[in-house]
């Protein structure tokens, strides 16, 4: 009898195939995990540009206040502007409260009779700015390029005094300067002083030279006459005085009339040539008259809180130039054909 013998591999087993994933899924399930992926790395790159930004612009400057040996806290500054940031030191009083507030430091470079009085008391009229007047118009405070620098440093150290000074808390110091005060004689070691210490420039001239040389003549002729009850005055304050001043009509020397314009102009051009490397910004007298806006400029170019400016100067000679001349018709005939003529015509 033969025996059947049972082998496990005698058996078929049958199973069923697993059937295949779809590529579709799989695709989306890969494309998904990117996009995460990305997600979380980009938001990572994004947190480390921030802490960057932040340590590194705007910069973080620690002051100490020395009165009373302590820092002060941290005073953030774009990395540009640090030379136009300053922390002075005077020696003739204490900063007290203020010692932390950072100082700018600038000049107003005019020529005379270009209306820099008169914007002088406008900038005067904001509680953060000392503008002190025309220092150099003392003739022993220019009277060499070192003086002039020693009186460069008292002024910006803030221990120069004037009726203007609010030395304490002043965000911003500065004065007057003619161009004709040593400011052009000296513009190489000016130009390397500004440079150095920070020092912002704003330039005022007036668009209309014709204007200015009548202004120039009706002064000067005024300090030998004093027509305002025996006293001289350059600015007035009231409509009466300036219409008193305003009845001078002055007589130009044709003969030198456009060589003298033209030397003006020339003036105006080194100037700017001389001190194109400082931070500066040009202003003409009858744009400010014309839109007031411009204050704005200026107070954001000295970097301070935006305040509304106001003068109590009254104008003095505001009528048409051919009401000023007295030898109108003379000045008009020399000055057609010429490139001055415009001074006549767009007036």
């Amino acid at each position: 009898m033969e025996i059947l013998r049972w082998k496990p591999q005698d058996v078929l087993i049958m199973t069923k195939a697993a059937p295949k994933r779809s590529p579709l899924i799989l695709r989306t399930v890969v494309i998904i995990f990117s996009m995460i992926c990305g997600i979380y790395i980009f938001s990572i790159c994004i947190k480390q540009t921030n802490r960057f930004r932040d340590n590194i612009n705007p910069l973080k400057i620690q002051v100490v206040d020395r009165r009373n040996h302590r820092p002060c806290r941290n005073t953030r500054i774009q990395e540009w502007d640090i030379p136009y940031v300053h922390f002075p030191e005077p020696q003739t009083f204490s900063r007290q409260e203020c010692a932390c507030n950072p100082v700018r430091f600038f000049v107003i470079a005019s020529m005379q009779r270009s209306g820099s009085g008169w914007f002088e008391t406008l900038l005067n009229s904001h509680m953060n700015l000392s503008s002190n007047g025309e220092i150099f118009g003392a003739q022993d405070r220019r009277s060499n390029a070192s003086v002039i620098i020693k009186t460069l440093d008292k002024v910006y150290n803030l221990d120069w005094f004037t009726s203007a000074s609010k030395n304490e808390c002043s965000a911003a110091v500065g004065f007057k300067w003619m161009l004709n005060q040593g400011l052009l004689k000296y513009n190489e070691d000016i130009v390397d002083y500004f440079n150095r210490r920070g020092v912002s420039v704003i330039f005022l001239f007036r668009r209309n030279l014709l204007r200015r040389m009548i202004s120039l003549l009706a002064n000067i002729y005024d300090k030998d006459a004093k027509l305002l009850n025996g006293t001289h005055k350059s600015h007035v304050h009231s409509p009466h005085e300036a219409q008193v001043l305003a009845r001078y009509k002055p007589t130009l020397n044709i003969t030198v009339l456009v060589s003298d314009l033209r030397a003006a102009e020339g003036t105006v051009a080194k100037a700017l040539e001389c001190f194109k490397s400082t931070r500066h910004i040009v202003l003409h007298y009858e744009d400010i008259v014309a839109n007031q806006t411009k204050l704005v400029d200026v107070q954001e170019f000295l970097k301070l809180p935006l305040r509304n400016l106001t003068s109590l100067q009254v104008r003095i000679h505001s009528g048409p130039l051919s009401k000023q001349i007295n030898n109108w018709d003379t000045v008009q005939k020399t000055l057609n054909g010429t490139p001055y003529e415009k001074y006549i015509t767009k007036d």
